[in-house]
């Protein structure tokens, strides 16, 4: 069998920052974050009640009959394929099905359905059982599952569960795929819908969150010395993977090449990091080593950067024990300073960020980076966007219980379509 390369040809982000891969960049460049007072529920009760809250355009979402069965979870993974898809031109009905794969990661799945059945459950001692699609729509598969209903694709179908680090590793579970043989394009991604009161009480609790309740948009703050947790949000992105010949045979133009990851386990604490980054690092290692690059050919780091105290050192020490000199030369960027913090969503969304620094030379700045921690060494890119070649990203993505994936995304053979066709969507109705 031939080398089989893995390209990006479409991108469908759904964020606080913005709904569409237009969109999003111009939020990212912009700095304009999405984090508000929680309005979703009621938490004026709660130590938190800050979080980044995705605005979903009506014409994204599904029908009357198809929200009730659905988790927002799914919903928000639903409006990121169709973006993506609209995104790639890739036309369905020309395509065999069953060599179209879907890979959509969750951490936590159905949060909001969960919550939701199990309150009614205890509110009445029992005598009011949950509905029938309590666990059709709280399973973590739910939204795999229904975008390959949707569109017909019997192809391979998973979802992966690591906590954080799910979106990156339902991308490595579509680049098997193609790489194997067993698809030539998959529908890759993740999502997450976590703004119940128990979700935030919970990361409240562990003192994972930032407590600036009175200036939410100031919040998110990754590497900067006054950092105080991570604001938590709900999103999805979703991104198309083709077999590079399948497509050239169709004329699509890649925005990059997915070159190859790296994956190691901490083994070391359920929730903290190894504070001296030995896991984080042997993941960027061998990424590298799959994609052919030494430390000096990474031009951008998409940094995991939750905010945290403990993760952003124990990040920064990886990238200097991985890189070496290298790592204080090479600007990194947070994004979840401006989308928070979505868990299992954040490694695809943020592989969307890095494939849109590919394809426009041009980094995102990480927001409130007035006071910046010196003391770790890195040059994160602050206060406007940095324009740079850029040839090779690594993405980040750090989980609770140790589970390390780093993606590896490089400048495709072919130069990058131009921006006049980047984020094809504006206002396209769903498909039916």
């Amino acid at each position: 069998m031939r080398e089989r390369r893995v390209v990006v040809t479409g991108l469908g982000p759904v964020t606080a920052v913005g709904v569409g891969a237009k969109r999003f960049h111009a939020g990212q460049l912009e700095g304009r974050g999405g984090v508000r007072t929680i309005s979703r529920f009621d938490a004026s009760g709660l130590p938190v009640r800050i979080a980044a809250e995705v605005d979903l355009p009506p014409e994204l979402e599904l029908s009357p009959r198809e929200v009730r069965a659905t988790d927002r979870t799914t919903r928000l993974a639903a409006a990121a394929a169709e973006l993506a898809l609209v995104d790639s031109g890739l036309d369905l009905a020309a395509e065999d099905p069953s060599r179209i794969g879907v890979s959509i990661g969750s951490g936590a799945g159905g949060s909001e359905t969960t919550e939701r059945n199990l309150r009614v459950l205890y509110d009445s001692g029992g005598r009011s059982g949950p509905s029938a699609r309590f666990i059709p729509a709280s399973m973590v598969n739910s939204s795999a599952a229904w975008i390959g209903i949707r569109y017909g694709l019997t192809g391979p179908c998973v979802a992966s569960v690591s906590a954080c680090a799910s979106g990156a590793d339902s991308l490595v579970a579509a680049h098997q795929m193609i790489v194997t043989g067993e698809a030539d394009v998959v529908l890759a991604g993740g999502t997450e819908a976590p703004l119940v009161g128990p979700m935030v009480a919970g990361f409240a609790k562990i003192r994972a969150l930032s407590t600036r309740n009175d200036e939410p948009e100031r919040a998110g703050r990754p590497f900067a010395a006054d950092r105080d947790g991570f604001v938590l949000g709900e999103g999805a992105a979703v991104l198309v993977l083709e077999e590079a010949g399948h497509a050239a045979a169709r004329g699509a133009v890649p925005l990059a090449e997915f070159l190859g990851y790296g994956r190691s386990s901490d083994a070391f604490h359920v929730t903290a990091p190894r504070p001296d980054g030995a896991g984080a690092a042997r993941a960027i290692t061998a990424a590298l080593d799959m994609a052919g690059l030494a430390p000096g050919d990474v031009s951008h780091v998409n940094a995991h950067g939750t905010g945290t105290t403990f993760n952003d050192e124990a990040e920064a020490r990886a990238l200097h024990r991985a890189l070496g000199e290298a790592a204080g030369r090479v600007p990194v960027t947070a994004t979840k300073s401006l989308t928070g913090h979505t868990l299992g969503a954040s490694g695809a969304i943020e592989a969307v960020a890095a494939v849109q620094a590919l394809t426009h030379d041009v980094i995102p700045p990480t927001a409130n980076q007035e006071s910046p921690d010196r003391a770790l060494g890195l040059d994160v890119v602050a206060g406007a966007p940095r324009e740079a070649r850029v040839d090779a990203v690594l993405s980040h993505s750090f989980a609770f219980g140790g589970h390390n994936v780093v993606l590896a995304l490089a400048r495709p053979l072919t130069r990058s379509r131009p921006s006049s066709r980047f984020g094809a969507y504006e206002n396209q109705p769903f498909r039916s």
